[in-house]
């Protein structure tokens, strides 16, 4: 039976406790120790059958028990301390401010599809929407003007459960928005604010839901509404399922959708940051809106919006890149062609690495590649291999000169580390460790932490863990129906002393997650052979549930736990999410990972495990490669790439149980003192807390992407649009005619003043004349190139001298002479080569136009 009409029905708190709500619509709580411990407080087993969810304990706790807690002077006093507390994080005057006195106003946009920010709102599916999440808590932290741009799945991604094979099998819990910390956004006369985007032969509609973090707002499209039709209503339903043509209109929704939402917001957004390519839509929407609305023409509004947009690939291979084929992507979206002025093959082009090629698909990377003035990769490594994957959209650009910088991922460190570990670091370090920067002195004082305090909080930790592991497990074979002696075993799994590797990612085949068990017969020595030297496992993540051979790894660790007997020393948790992820990166002894490299593109559960102290045991891949491993952890191999994968695999599994045999576990166990305390280990520890806590932290992270990325395409995007857009109208006539007229430019002649053999150091006058054609000076920069000659013949390590211009000789030609010097002795070489130049370019190769002496 349909209600005839429906009610929104609020927690009824007295008065006294209003404070409470407030509090618990703010996810500020997730990273306020205080704020946390008051809803524990409130109600423990609520706090935990709830998945940490306050909004939902408001609404179902006893009457009963609130009216207690309003005579429980204690507990006042802590709820009146954690809104302080919150009222002066919302108060306080941030690093953003510091850096952008007297700018104009501005606001910066970060679309991704999915979000991590707390385990009760299940819209992530892994690290790509845990780093979202943690971007946004540090921009918060920071003090800037971010909003956050998703969508809201009503089934978000799956519950993962094992079947008695120990095959993955998927769960899709309904979300109740309303019990959730979710504000549905209103119009001024109280109706539901709503978006309407363009599919083929329809409008589908969407409300807006927002999740405050701490400063930071985060937006979020629903379409499970009237008058949508089912399908419509399925968009915002799983997160990463449907086939192919519900991820098309799940990214117009994102990307499209979202503009026009910040537009209803009102807000005048100033910088776009698409983190992955999944919102690339956004960049067509947005140059439709400045044609139609503004007057602009298809190449200035491009220029406004490229140099405003920011991109973040987090992929390392293009087989993990969104592509759409020609003719779907004309199906849904060929209307943006006619309104841009556009033939097909050249819109479609858009998103094509070799525009000639009229039969490639429509990659979403390159869209945003070509429609962003800064992109980067999550890590150094993964700049390295991005700049490779993508050199084709620079052609004659050398590969280590492709403008994708790198901006290595971090993590939020008041999320991720235990609270008591958290209390620790206050109490010794003071209260700013989680934000402070590398060269602090707070982390000198790592050594005034007593070794005995550190470790007996770490074995406080594991042995929480441990009890949480046996009780899920418990549940877990209780709710498929396990026999009474496998519930029983599983309340005895793990020993609290024991030494414990974890691993727990997502189960993409590329990441290993069975690599240990490589050699039977050598893992169970290790596991079993020594009663003193005890070592255990605890694994967890989930497959795609698309993705068979990642379901086949699963299933092969379980298979493999009852085949040899091992269901104490190793345990695989289901249903791996952020409450389980936290445990374990605090609970476990070690942190292991096991890539293929160079395929991870930077990893950040072991950025968490380190900020635990947590020792790291990685093949050198992502931001393990960037990591001091030695005084941190251990390497599995010395970085090495393979061509054949078998062998790969033997190498590197024979590497780890080398280490693991050799020089980990005797660490563990065999340099204690008479008190049963590893010196030797804690001192590791020590170190992967005070060398890895302040670089591989979204603090840095954060500010990183607001100095190179946000402020400057914030300011490009105020200086291109004052008077009416006349920079950018400028900009573009500019190069049109700057491309009209490139391939016109002549090297003519390149003196050299000396001969072939020189000292290093010695100096070598080069003069060249440049035949510009129809071009000006002030439209160019001459560049020499100089660096050491490789095998190929090729120049490498280069370094370039900008030349001077002298004017024009009698012949027209333009005269350019620079003096340089090689620091170096052996082969080196020279060339000439010619940029575009100008005051609005965001740099010169985004018109992607070079030439070269030949």
């Amino acid at each position: 039976m349909q209600p005839i009409r429906t009610f929104n029905v609020s927690p009824s708190l007295p008065p006294r406790l209003e404070p409470l709500r407030r509090l618990a619509y703010n996810l500020h709580w997730d990273w306020n120790v205080e704020t946390k411990d008051l809803f524990r407080r409130l109600d423990p087993d609520l706090w935990e059958s709830s998945r940490h969810n306050p909004v939902l304990m408001l609404g179902t706790i006893s009457q009963a028990r609130l009216l207690e807690v309003v005579e429980d002077e204690g507990f006042l006093a802590q709820m009146d301390r954690a809104n302080r507390q919150l009222e002066d994080y919302l108060q306080e005057r941030t690093w953003y401010q510091k850096q952008r006195e007297n700018k104009p106003k501005e606001c910066y946009a970060y679309f991704s599809a999915e979000f991590g920010l707390v385990d009760c709102l299940p819209v992530y599916s892994g690290g790509l929407g845990v780093l979202a999440g943690d971007h946004l808590k540090s921009a918060s932290d920071l003090g800037l003007p971010l909003v956050g741009v998703g969508l809201l799945y009503q089934q978000g991604y799956f519950a993962q459960y094992l079947n008695a094979d120990g095959w993955q099998q998927e769960r899709y819990p309904i979300n109740d928005f309303y019990n959730m910390p979710l504000h549905l956004e209103r119009n001024a006369d109280g109706s539901e604010l709503r978006i309407a985007v363009d599919y083929p032969g329809r409008k589908v509609y969407a409300r807006v839901w927002r999740v405050q973090v701490g400063m930071v707002p985060l937006y979020l499209l629903d379409t499970n509404i009237e008058p949508n039709n089912p399908y419509d209503h399925d968009i915002t339903d799983q997160l990463y399922g449907g086939d192919i043509d519900m991820r098309i209109h799940q990214e117009i929704m994102l990307g499209i959708g979202g503009v026009q939402m910040l537009k209803a917001l009102g807000l005048n957004v100033t910088a776009y940051h698409m983190n992955e390519g999944h919102a690339a839509f956004s960049a067509l929407e947005r140059i439709r809106l400045l044609i139609q609305e503004e007057g602009l023409s298809y190449a200035e509004a491009k220029q406004v919006v490229a140099s405003s947009n920011i991109f973040t690939t987090h992929t390392p291979v293009p087989a993990g890149i969104d592509l759409f084929s020609p003719d779907k992507v004309l199906y849904y979206l060929g209307y943006y062609a006619e309104i841009f002025g556009l033939p097909k093959e050249q819109f479609l082009g858009l998103g094509r690495e070799n525009t000639g090629d009229l039969s490639a698909p429509f990659s979403m990377a390159v869209l945003a590649l070509k429609m962003a003035t800064f992109s980067n990769g999550v890590a150094q490594l993964h700049g390295v291999v991005s700049r490779q994957m993508f050199q084709g959209l620079w052609k004659k650009v050398p590969v280590e000169e492709v403008p994708i910088a790198a901006i290595t991922n971090g993590v939020h460190a008041r999320s991720c580390v235990a609270k008591s570990t958290q209390e620790l670091y206050d109490r010794y370090l003071g209260p700013s460790w989680s934000s402070a920067p590398v060269d602090s002195p707070l982390w000198d004082r790592m050594d005034a932490i007593p070794d005995e305090e550190l470790w007996r909080n770490h074995e406080r930790c594991r042995l929480d863990m441990i009890l949480y592991v046996r009780e899920h497990l418990v549940k877990h074979l209780r709710d498929r129906g396990a026999s009474p002696s496998e519930i029983v075993q599983a309340q005895e799994v793990l020993d609290p002393y024991a030494f414990t590797i974890g691993f727990a990612r997502r189960f993409a085949t590329y990441k290993r997650a069975t690599l240990w068990m490589r050699d039977v017969e050598r893992i169970k020595r290790i596991l079993l052979a020594n009663k003193d030297r005890k070592v255990q496992f605890v694994i967890a993540g989930k497959a795609h549930p698309k993705d068979i051979p990642g379901k086949e790894l699963i299933r092969d660790i379980n298979h493999f736990i009852r085949e040899q007997h091992l269901e104490k020393q190793v345990v695989f948790v289901p249903n791996y999410d952020i409450h389980i992820s936290r445990l374990m990166v605090a609970g476990c002894d070690i942190w292991l990972n096991t890539p293929r490299r160079p395929r991870e593109a930077s990893g950040t559960s072991g950025m968490k495990a380190s900020m635990n102290g947590l020792p790291n045991l990685s093949v050198l891949d992502g931001w393990w490669d960037e990591a001091d491993y030695v005084r941190t952890g251990w390497a599995i191999g010395h970085g090495e790439n393979y061509d054949d994968p078998a062998y790969q695999d033997e190498v590197e599994a024979n590497a780890l149980y080398d280490l693991l045999d050799k020089e980990v576990v005797p660490l563990f166990y065999e340099h204690r003192d008479s008190d049963g305390l590893p010196r030797p280990w804690v001192a590791k520890m020590k170190d992967a807390i005070r060398l890895n806590c302040p670089f591989f932290n979204t603090a840095r992270m954060v500010g990183e992407y607001a100095q190179r990325a946000y402020f400057p395409a914030s300011d490009r995007y105020h200086t291109l649009t004052i008077d009416n857009y006349a920079p950018a109208k400028e900009l573009a006539a500019w190069k049109a005619k700057l491309s009209d007229h490139w391939f016109n430019i002549k090297i003519k002649d390149i003196d050299v003043s000396t001969p072939a053999d020189i000292e290093v150091n010695q100096t070598v006058a080069v003069k060249a004349k440049v035949d510009l054609a129809t071009l000006d000076n002030d439209d160019v920069q001459v560049e020499l190139y100089q660096g050491a000659i490789d095998a190929n013949g090729d120049i490498v390590n280069a370094v370039t001298v900008v030349m001077d211009y002298q004017g024009e000789d009698s012949q027209g030609l333009s005269t350019y002479t620079a003096n340089i010097t090689y620091t170096t002795s052996g082969l080196q070489g020279l060339s000439l080569r010619v940029l575009p130049k100008n005051q609005y370019l965001a740099n010169a190769y985004e018109p992607r136009l070079i030439a070269w002496a030949e």
